[in-house]
């Protein structure tokens, strides 16, 4: 499915650390960004201009938002005459120079950041008295159409009004443009008369000069500049033809979206996860999104409703006409979804799989929508597995789409089950408007015209994909590739089906396709190029072995020969001696929306070992750990739920390994490396856990594990001396004092009790004991509490053992697989298998990579050292 993809510049911001700039200080005299589209490819520029105007050095900071599905191509700086210039490197070369940066005692940073639909790319120089700085980013970007149009978005928030600051649109389509559209929030009132817009044809003009005073008085303008969207929509002319052929250079390119098609009648199956972490907003946006879909299908379309936990429910065995009667019956059965239990994703899918077969019509299109928000916990929970059963049942019959809710879902998991099966992947995200999104992405699929379509070229190599199960009404299909010879070879063909009927569009006879005048030799092969690696990328996730290896040695040849930052290379952002150095990674997709991780010049230790929420690979958020310990570094810990037994409420200072037919539970710990970014894990079978024990101070901590899929603690117990105990749980705070007992809840601000302060706050418990300091976090995870301590502030004995003060691990990778690694842990070579954790140490708990050992491998001393009993 091709679908439009906004061309996205947001938050273009020039600023010293994150306060308005100070006009005294420095001021960006000039910002222009220059965006250049031709034959839907997208290049922009963005160039700021920036002067330090006070007789001191002044560190300047340039940030920019690309779309995600941008390859960065270009960075430079001008300072001094001097032009500095990023390179693009295979990720392994750039992180050796990030490294040896570090090595040297130098800052060094990799920078990047996630949104809906964006990443961001920031650095910062340090600019001489009165000198100048010019920063020049460039990026590239295929646009897809949907639902009938290009969106190209702009996001202006220069932090400042700036004098000469100019946007430049210029667009360039051979077919002829049909409209052209400029709205979004500064394209109206005050800033309505900045913007000019010009249409002849085949090409386009859109310029917006604001002046400085208007650049304040708009209705998202203030004090520190515009801050709002510019949109630039459009479409061009089409036909019942062949489509828009280009050929130049030895190269072609083939838009392909037909119109004046009739419609197909669809079968579409729902596939709604309704699993317990579905409660409160998501399952009430989903029935609003459901409802509003059910409303929309045509009376030839035929459809069914499949709801899953821990056991799959269909609304009507069989499909089902889409008449009034139906929708009706159908409606209030989407009104009564409610959530409980887990998630067994593999035989919800199978189960709609098999309706979908079951129930053949000829002339129409089938498809699968899958939407969950979380990872299969019941039934077969292998990944690999449930793919394998998927893509059997599916047998390339008809396309998948796997809608991600929220960021606890194996969102990779999903995309390659989708990408196995002709469909797409599309994370929704936890806003107020996930019903739109849900109901958005169903509306770029509703209008099926063509199956099967396969792009047939006579004299060509090296295409880009060419089978396609189905095209969309709005949508469009893009194939290039090289010319063998000449033209004259060159024969380009479509075949596809309409309802069962068998359609050929091919050119004219007697036609000749002519290279093109107006587009470069090296437009079109950026194209291809950008075309290839996209779909290398997603090849690469579908496949494993020697297979994935090769496809993944061809992304990254390319991706260094059209120098696009991808998430194989990264671009070193080279400044003048004595600056910072930086790598630029490609981030993927992940739970944050706005990353930055930095290496500061003096090295902290941070020592982290984190939690997993499931046994699953997941897209990874780099850490860095350091070597010296100082009085704001921290180490946790974490677990994640398997079996449980809820038997015993007291926790003791029994040092005694638990019997495991007692307590047949199973958590994973994750333990923070201190040579590498990926932690360690491993797995525990245990109940109560010693997670610190200070013989010298007489202090004890002791945490009970939760019967949940979260993981986490249910309850924390902190016995010092001989006559105090505090006891944690999740809904309330007792403190005993000798023969004194009071009872505190969170929220309760400062408390004194003997020797111990507590700061209550909502959702965070901040323990003083002595010389440590320990920080207990509230955490609420799919409608769950569970609670997480962070050590702030470390004993000062000598003699401390648990969990808390577990030492990082020392390995090093001798060789890597998506998979799996083979590891040198302390001389000790074995085998791990790639797995994920939930780091819960911080507010937001992102989820992280972890290699699985086994537990004393990990910590370097026997698994009963860290467990407690029962007394």
């Amino acid at each position: 499915m091709e679908r439009v993809v906004r061309l996205t510049l947001l938050g273009l911001l020039l600023a010293f650390g994150t306060a308005a700039p100070i006009k005294e200080d420095w001021d960006i005299y000039s910002f222009h960004i220059n965006s250049t589209v031709t034959s839907r490819y997208a290049t922009t520029v963005i160039t700021s201009r920036v002067v330090n105007r006070v007789d001191a050095p002044k560190e300047i900071h340039f940030q920019v938002r690309i779309p995600k599905n941008a390859f960065i191509s270009k960075f430079r700086m001008r300072i001094e005459g001097e032009m500095y210039d990023g390179v693009v490197k295979a990720k392994e070369q750039a992180q050796q120079q990030y490294t040896e940066a570090v090595s040297r005692g130098e800052s060094a940073g990799v920078v990047s950041s996630v949104g809906r639909t964006l990443e961001e790319f920031k650095t910062s120089v340090t600019v001489a008295a009165l000198q100048k700085v010019t920063f020049e980013l460039t990026y590239e970007e295929l646009l897809k159409r949907t639902l009938g149009k290009y969106e190209l978005q702009i996001h202006a928030r220069p932090m400042q009004p700036v004098k000469d600051f100019k946007m430049d649109v210029y667009i360039n389509e051979k077919p002829g443009i049909t409209f052209v559209q400029v709205k979004g929030g500064l394209s109206t009132n005050a800033l309505a008369n900045a913007i000019t817009k010009t249409h002849a044809q085949n090409q386009a003009w859109v310029h917006f000069y604001p002046t400085e005073q208007q650049q304040i008085m708009c209705d998202s303008c203030g004090e520190q500049g515009m801050n709002g969207d510019l949109v630039v929509a459009y479409d061009v002319n089409r036909d019942a033809s062949l489509g828009d052929i280009k050929v130049s250079g030895g190269y072609f390119l083939h838009h392909f979206a037909p119109s004046g098609l009739p419609g197909i009648p669809k079968n579409v199956v729902f596939i709604i996860d309704r699993s317990g972490s579905m409660h409160g907003k998501k399952m009430h946006q989903t029935r609003l999104a459901l409802l509003h879909i059910l409303g929309d299908l045509a009376e030839e379309d035929y459809f069914g409703l499949i709801i899953f936990d821990s056991s799959v429910s269909t609304w009507k065995r069989e499909l089902s006409q889409a008449n009034s009667e139906n929708l009706a019956a159908a409606k209030e059965f989407a009104r009564n979804i409610r959530d409980a239990g887990a998630t067994d994703i593999n035989a919800a899918v199978l189960q709609g799989a098999e309706m979908l077969t079951r129930n053949p019509r000829n002339g129409s299109a089938s498809l699968l929508i899958l939407l969950t928000d979380g990872d299969p916990t019941s039934g077969v929970t292998n990944l690999e597995r449930i793919q394998d059963n998927v893509r059997k049942a599916i047998n390339e019959k008809y396309p998948l789409y796997c809608l991600g809710f929220g960021f606890d879902v194996n969102f990779e998991f999903l995309e390659k089950m989708a990408l196995e099966n002709n469909g797409v992947a599309r994370r929704i995200y936890e806003d107020s408007d996930a019903d739109l999104q849900l109901r958005g992405f169903y509306e770029e699929v509703a209008n099926p015209l063509l199956t099967d379509v396969i792009m047939v070229y006579v004299g060509v190599t090296n295409l880009t994909k060419t089978n396609f199960s189905q095209y969309y009404n709005g949508s469009e299909i893009v194939v290039a590739g090289l010319i063998d010879n000449n033209t004259e070879t060159f024969t380009p063909r479509v075949v596809a089906l309409s309802k069962s009927i068998k359609m050929e569009f091919e050119t004219e006879k007697d036609s000749r396709l002519e290279s093109t005048g107006t587009i470069s030799d090296h437009h079109l092969q950026r194209v291809w190029a950008y075309l290839t690696v996209k779909q290398l990328l997603d090849k690469e996730l579908q496949l494993s072995g020697a297979e994935k290896e090769n496809v993944k040695k061809e992304a990254l040849e390319l991706s260094l020969k059209y120098s696009f930052v991808t998430s194989h290379t990264s671009m070193v952002v080279t400044k003048p001696p004595g600056e910072n150095t930086q790598v630029l990674h490609k981030p993927k997709e992940g739970p944050s929306r706005h990353v930055t991780h930095v290496i500061e010049s003096t090295p902290k230790v941070t020592t982290r070992v984190f939690a997993a929420s499931s046994p699953v690979r997941r897209k990874m958020q780099k850490t860095k750990s350091h070597h010296r310990p100082s009085s704001d570094s921290f180490r946790t810990f974490a677990m994640d739920y398997a079996d449980y037994d809820e038997s015993a409420d007291d926790l003791t200072t029994t040092t005694k390994a638990p019997r495991t037919s007692q307590v047949p539970l199973h958590h994973k710990f994750l333990l923070g490396a201190e040579n590498q970014t990926i932690p360690l894990c491993y797995d525990v079978s245990a109940k109560h856990l010693k997670l610190l024990q200070d013989p010298d101070t007489g202090l004890s901590v002791y945490g009970k594990l939760r019967r949940s899929l979260q993981g986490g603690l249910q309850k924390i117990v902190i016995y010092y001396k001989t006559d105090q105990r505090i006891e944690v749980n999740t809904n309330s705070i007792t403190v005993r004092d000798g023969q004194h007992v009071k009872a505190f809840h969170w929220g309760q601000d400062h408390v004194t009790a003997g020797s111990v302060t507590l700061i209550l706050r909502d959702n965070e418990m901040d323990v003083s004991i002595g010389d440590t300091r320990i920080v207990i976090l509230l955490h609420q995870r799919k409608g769950e509490k569970l609670l997480w301590p962070v050590l702030r502030q470390f004993p000062s004995g000598n003699n401390t053992v648990g969990i808390l003060v577990a030492k990082p691990a020392v390995y090093s990778i001798l060789q890597e697989t998506s998979v799996s690694a083979r590891l040198s842990i302390h001389n000790i070579e074995v085998i791990a298998l790639r797995t994920s954790a939930v780091d819960y140490s911080i507010t937001s708990a992102p989820t992280l990579d972890c290699w699985s050992v086994s537990p004393e491998l990990a910590l370097q001393r026997e698994l009963s050292d860290f467990l407690v009993t029962q007394s």
